[in-house]
């Protein structure tokens, strides 16, 4: 077997750019207890090389481990090295947000200069599970189309807006599962907005003057498009949110389509389709803090959502992150983090080729495609 992903060449280069992202291996090592005893791995460069070969598809332990020794870089059994990826979950993981940091840390470009960030969460399952075993929150930078912070928990890990800081000025945008006034507050404490598709029984709202406010009353009575000031109210007591309502109505073709998924969905569970799910199902209803942008372009922005689905797909699809070989949690974890780093190394390398000519200068901001071959 020969060393394809790391030769000499390549492996050096791929370190400089480790180094380059003022990320010290031997330390963070030392700070993780990564790597305590270096008998056979003699530094942390060498331990990295090996995650990553597990992590990039290089094969099983067994492959690894003999593709190690026949490499001369290290004399290690199957046991051995999956009690050296053990180890090295939590400094793997902790490169994995220093690479990000650094691939984030320019000016944003977004609407009216502000940095946008969209938030979602993926499942992945280790082998012959039918469930979701863990799962992968994300916070991404459409801007820049990269990952601007990453998180990994098991099945019981909640999707939150408060999972990540949030930047000053930020639009942070969600679908339905980031429905709560606790993360609501969270980004707006932190200096930003946020815009969030609900269900028309997502929260309880009142009008500015502090009426009950009839979700179904304002739908019926409008026409394609509704823009209204609500009140929130927190179930945890406090302050109601101050937000704004918008809702555009969908073509006929959507609505059906969503009406159908709603009965299919009440027919599966042995129950009857509640008459207001499938009345609402005529809209898409958004709420945001944003009061002084067009209603137009609070639909228009939330479009963007689904450019962090794709970058999912891309790590499923190319980065195979649904492959998962690992049954433990603690080699999971290492197993995500390699894969995940080596993703974010071609994002890096892939945005040098686009900042050179030709390609450089033709936008003023650059277009990262991050993840886009592995």
């Amino acid at each position: 077997m020969t060393d394809i992903c790391f030769d000499s060449e390549s492996w050096n280069s791929l370190c400089a750019m480790v180094a380059a992202a003022g990320i010290d291996l031997e330390a963070l090592a030392k700070e993780t207890e990564a790597l305590q005893r270096r008998r056979e791995v003699r530094d942390a460069q060498t331990l990295l090389r090996l995650a990553l070969a597990y992590g990039g598809g290089l094969g099983s332990l067994d492959v690894v481990a003999a593709w190690a020794r026949r490499a001369g870089i290290a004399k290690l059994s199957k046991i051995a090295l999956r009690k050296r990826l053990t180890a090295a979950a939590n400094w793997l993981l902790t490169i994995l947000g220093k690479l990000l940091a650094r691939r984030c840390g320019m000016p944003p470009a977004s609407l009216a200069c502000r940095p946008l960030r969209l938030v979602d969460a993926s499942c992945i399952s280790k082998p012959g599970s039918v469930g979701t075993d863990w799962r992968l929150h994300a916070l991404f930078d459409p801007a820049r189309q990269c990952f601007a912070d990453l998180q990994l928990s098991d099945a019981k890990g909640a999707e939150g807006f408060e999972r990540f800081a949030v930047l000053p000025g930020e639009i942070r945008i969600g679908d339905r599962c980031y429905i709560s006034c606790r993360g609501l507050r969270h980004v707006l404490n932190g200096g930003g907005d946020f815009l969030i598709r609900a269900g028309w029984n997502a929260f309880r709202l009142r009008d500015k003057d502090g009426t009950p406010f009839d979700l179904f009353a304002t739908l019926r009575k409008a026409g394609n498009l509704v823009d209204h000031t609500i009140m929130i109210e927190d179930p945890r007591g406090g302050e109601p949110i101050k937000a704004r309502l918008v809702a555009a109505r969908k073509s006929p073709q959507a609505a059906e389509r969503d009406r159908r998924h709603i009965r299919q969905n009440a027919k599966s569970k042995g129950k009857t389709p509640d008459a207001r799910s499938l009345e609402a199902a005529e809209w898409i209803i958004l709420i945001t803090s944003l009061m002084d942008v067009a209603a137009e372009d609070i639909l228009a922005l939330y479009r963007l959502r689904w450019q962090i689905e794709l970058a999912f797909k891309r790590l499923k699809s190319l980065a195979h992150l649904d492959l998962l070989p690992a049954r433990t949690e603690p080699l999971t974890r290492a197993w995500i983090a390699a894969k995940l780093i080596i993703a974010t190394l071609i994002g890096h390398t892939i945005q040098g080729f686009l900042d050179s000519p030709p390609c450089a200068g033709r936008n003023p901001y650059p277009t990262a495609f991050d993840l886009a071959i592995v």
